[in-house]
């Protein structure tokens, strides 16, 4: 990635939204400071930045510790650029923040937890419930789809005017072939339809092309995270991991920015998980010493090697040649 394009980046999100402070030192390389950090009693100069994005010698950008970093610390929280809860459970999560509701409604499809979400959500919901979604939604759930559901939000997003249309361009896409190109044409048809038969106007929907859609979507498709919460306040990161896996508590979906740049290893030394939301935290696993690079697994750790090997190959597109894959572990 360019450092042009990270320019744009940096000043189009500016990384607060992610609870975080935006530092560039040089044409490759962002700091930055968590929110966690401690308030330096000097307001000019903050405290030093606990990681920085950098580009590595082969899986491209990175994300590196800038000072000693000790296990279980969070390294800092990330609020998703998208967010939208899996079909199963619309009905029983918020349908901005993706936390479980305490009571659903028999006659309210859609319902929020707050008043602030219900706020916040009008950014893509007063233009999408002014389409009808079923033969999207139909789409999806016939062929076991998640991640058009993102791209319908983010699209809503647009027309609104609270995204630009290449908000994911500083992602890394997926390499897609001319047969995935083409089994993705019934869904962008599908969508863009929806807009047409709600009245949207032409102007609004110019940037909904084909190529837009299979952009985003090759996108989406290798930096998705699914949200799986583990509930409660949970001090203990491993006990927390354990606790979203034993409740099978898979909500839905979201992209970040920050937490797309950490690579993967299949003995990371970081974990991203979910509280009571789709605010994602950080946190390292172990010890991480200033210039180590911070690394999550993508997959299920406890896998065997072939099992993870075939995963990461199909769905993430690239062969791991970590540590513990190549001793054969």
């Amino acid at each position: 990635m360019s450092a042009l394009a990270l320019g744009r980046w940096a000043s189009r999100f500016k990384i607060l939204h992610s609870q975080a402070t935006l530092f560039r030192t040089s044409s490759s390389t962002y700091f930055f400071t968590s929110s966690t950090a401690n308030k330096s009693e000097d307001p000019v100069r903050p405290e030093p930045p606990p990681i920085r994005v950098s580009l590595t010698e082969s899986a491209g950008r990175g994300v590196f510790a800038t000072r000693r970093i000790g296990a279980g610390d969070l390294i800092h929280t990330a609020r998703p650029l998208v967010a939208h809860p899996l079909l199963s459970t619309t009905h029983s999560v918020c349908y901005f923040c993706l936390r479980k509701l305490k009571a659903t409604s028999q006659t309210q499809a859609i319902q929020f937890c707050s008043n602030e979400c219900e706020e916040q959500s009008m950014g893509f919901y007063n233009v999408e419930r002014r389409a009808n979604w079923s033969d999207y939604d139909n789409y999806c759930r016939m062929h076991g789809l998640k991640y058009p559901l993102l791209v319908k939000r983010l699209a809503c997003m647009v027309i609104s005017g609270v995204a630009a249309a290449d908000s994911f361009d500083i992602l890394q896409p997926e390499s897609l072939s001319p047969v995935m190109v083409s089994e993705m044409e019934e869904g962008f048809n599908l969508l863009r339809g929806a807009f047409t038969k709600a009245n949207i106007c032409d102007e609004q929907v110019a940037f909904l092309t084909k190529t837009w859609y299979t952009s985003v979507l090759a996108r989406i498709r290798i930096n998705a995270f699914r949200v799986e919460l583990a509930g409660g306040l949970y001090e203990d990161l491993l006990t927390s991991a354990a606790a979203s896996v034993e409740a099978e508590a898979a909500v839905g979906n979201a992209v970040y920015m920050l937490p797309s740049f950490y690579n993967h290893d299949c003995d990371p030394n970081a974990h991203i998980l979910w509280i009571e939301n789709a605010d994602a935290r950080l946190k390292v696993l172990r010890d991480v010493e200033a210039g180590e690079e911070l690394r999550i697994c993508y997959i299920d750790a406890s896998m065997d090697r072939d099992a993870r090997q075939t995963l990461l190959s199909q769905g993430f597109g690239f062969q791991c040649n970590c540590f513990r894959c190549s001793s054969g572990d």
